[in-house]
């Protein structure tokens, strides 16, 4: 493939350069320390993706308060000095291989399997709604989930607090910016969902209200942060524990989620499906991305399913700013390379990175020699 690729060609975000269109996406891998610092395995695990081409990364689920927003055991936290230190090491890695990295920041909500902070099984969500599914045994859970507590008001000023303060811990680590996780059925998420959100008060009931606590949060931390500083969002239809759901409102939905992302100052819409490519309803209209595209009044990132290159380009060619893999990215930490170079794709294998553990696996690591050069 020749320079001449979508792919690859330059983009702006924020005032900020990209040299390429593709990007990593946040993957769950619960391999920080028992307190949540990030790990030199973890450095060297990110840089091999900026060493691939990935014009930029996105981490982790990072969690965000010492309450309830722990979601695995091994889950990096951005609230401590010393984990703002540690994740210090990967950001200059990363840095040191050229590209810009964006902490996720996520608030577990009712799908929380570990939290070290809070007694056995204590969850907030927007209402005691109990997730469907079962715990994964990936992420060390393993049964149904906890029916949650509804949250207080005082609980989702001092979530929406934990944002705020883990964002400029972000900062402090030297990452470009964050996106705040409003996908997969995580704290966000749950008040976007109907069956989940059944709330009576300022944010619960129709699309509109149901949006107003997530855009809450990004608007808070959007004005905390300075200008230059990236503040994006990831949103989706499905969840860890239902990987069916679709918004109830269907595009209604879609135009009232987006737009109150864009309205809150989010500087990109990171938009997820399994096959992002599809279309996002039962009635055969445009896909989540599309969706995206025409609803929100910011660059869109789509995620899902992309790790063929023409579907990649496609989604591009539809509206897409930006694309960014996940399970793709596993199999072929180089894929922008091998793809410019029209170089053949490996085929990704779960046994090989999620079983028995979601923890980066020794292989997945670089040596420190190699890392090196």
């Amino acid at each position: 493939m020749t320079d001449s690729d979508t792919l690859f060609d330059s983009v702006t975000l924020n005032g900020r350069e990209l040299d390429g269109r593709v990007g990593l996406a946040p993957m769950t891998r619960v391999s920080a320390t028992d307190d949540g610092r990030a790990t030199d395995e973890m450095a060297r695990y990110y840089t091999k993706f900026a060493d691939g081409g990935f014009s930029f990364l996105i981490t982790e689920g990072t969690y965000t308060d010492d309450a309830y927003s722990q979601g695995y055991l091994n889950q990096p936290g951005l609230v401590t000095d010393e984990q703002v230190e540690a994740w210090r090491g990967v950001v200059d890695a990363v840095h040191d291989a050229d590209a810009p990295i964006f902490a996720q920041l996520m608030h577990a909500g009712a799908q929380a399997q570990g939290n070290p902070h809070v007694d056995d099984g204590e969850t907030i969500a927007p209402s005691d709604v109990q997730p469907d599914g079962e715990m994964a045994e990936a992420y060390g859970g393993s049964g149904e989930y906890y029916v949650p507590n509804r949250a207080t008001k005082e609980q989702l000023e001092d979530a929406r607090e934990g944002f705020v303060e883990a964002a400029k811990n972000a900062r402090k680590a030297g990452f470009e910016g964050v996106e705040i996780h409003a996908a997969n059925g995580y704290l966000l998420n749950e008040f976007l969902a109907a069956d989940a959100n059944r709330r009576d008060d300022e944010y619960g009931g129709d699309p509109e209200a149901r949006a107003r606590y997530p855009a809450s949060v990004v608007e808070a931390v959007a004005e905390e942060l300075p200008e230059e500083f990236v503040v994006g969002v990831r949103v989706s239809q499905t969840k860890v524990s239902d990987a069916e759901y679709q918004w109830a409102e269907g595009a209604d939905a879609a135009e009232a989620f987006f737009g109150a992302f864009s309205d809150a100052g989010a500087d990109y819409l990171h938009v997820t499906d399994p096959d992002i490519t599809a279309p996002a309803f039962d009635d055969g209209g445009p896909t989540l991305a599309e969706h995206a595209v025409e609803y929100g009044d910011a660059p869109v990132v789509a995620n899902g399913g992309l790790t063929d290159p023409d579907d990649a380009r496609e989604t591009v060619e539809s509206g897409a700013d930006l694309v960014t893999l996940a399970t793709g990215a596993l199999a072929n930490p180089d894929w922008p390379r091998r793809v410019r170079s029209g170089g053949e794709l490996d085929e990704f294998d779960p046994q090989a990175f999620l079983v028995p553990s979601a923890s980066i696996s020794d292989h997945e690591v670089p040596s420190e020699a190699s890392a090196d050069d």
